[in-house]
């Protein structure tokens, strides 16, 4: 995820290194952004923290509180269960454009990537072949505002943490959704193509409830990522 602002290439590669940390959760809700902590720790000066700082708090992953500063914000549950059905829905958008403006080279790809991500099991090598799957089948449906609506929402979802398939057995169902999803685009049927995807990123949004009530009867905080 890239921006088209006036930032610099040090301050948009700070900006990255910390999506990354919240992707990973390095960084979680409430976790405080102190700049000469920062600055040490990515090897930058504090101008580039600065400016990072700034570009999460356009996101909306980054607030101010009195007495503590910068802070990573959190979610209650109703926004998660929010962003998720506008997840369902903007993907499942995604899916059925796919399935009328994806070229066969792209289905195909989309096949090969899903397969690799199946040989991987559950590895951090196939949490990032699976969000590289989602970008490449939202980029097939070749809608460049559906696209930024889907990345900033993705965006929002980092403040979780850690992905939902890190949960037993979920890489390898997710595995077998994508395949759902993929048989609709190639026979090119649009409906069965939104239904297939809606129906993945419900699967990942039940594993994101269960791992929420766990938490909270647990009193700790929990990660997430993308499914």
């Amino acid at each position: 995820m890239t921006r088209d602002d006036d930032s610099t290439p040090q301050g948009n590669a700070t900006y990255q290194r910390l999506l990354m940390d919240l992707r990973e959760g390095r960084l979680g809700p409430g976790d405080r952004l102190r700049e000469t902590e920062l600055a040490e720790r990515l090897g930058v000066s504090r101008t580039p923290i600065r400016e990072a700082i700034r570009l999460l708090e356009a996101d909306g992953i980054v607030t101010h509180l009195p007495r503590q500063g910068a802070t990573i914000r959190g979610l209650d549950y109703a926004e998660v269960m929010e962003l998720y059905e506008m997840r369902a829905v903007l993907e499942g958008t995604a899916a059925r454009l796919a399935s009328r403006a994806a070229s066969d080279i792209e289905i195909e790809e989309l096949y090969d990537m899903n397969q690799q991500m199946a040989a991987l099991g559950n590895s951090a090598e196939a949490f990032t072949l699976n969000r590289q799957f989602h970008a490449a089948l939202v980029d097939a449906a070749k809608n460049r505002f559906l696209t930024r609506s889907i990345q900033a929402l993705h965006k929002a979802l980092m403040i979780l943490g850690r992905t939902t398939l890190i949960q037993s057995d979920r890489a390898d169902m997710a595995v077998k959704e994508h395949l759902a999803v993929l048989d609709a685009i190639k026979a090119r049927d649009a409906l069965r193509a939104e239904a297939a995807m809606r129906a993945h990123i419900e699967a990942a949004q039940r594993v994101r409830v269960r791992a929420l009530r766990a938490s909270s009867f647990h009193g700790t905080n929990q990660g997430n990522d993308l499914i």
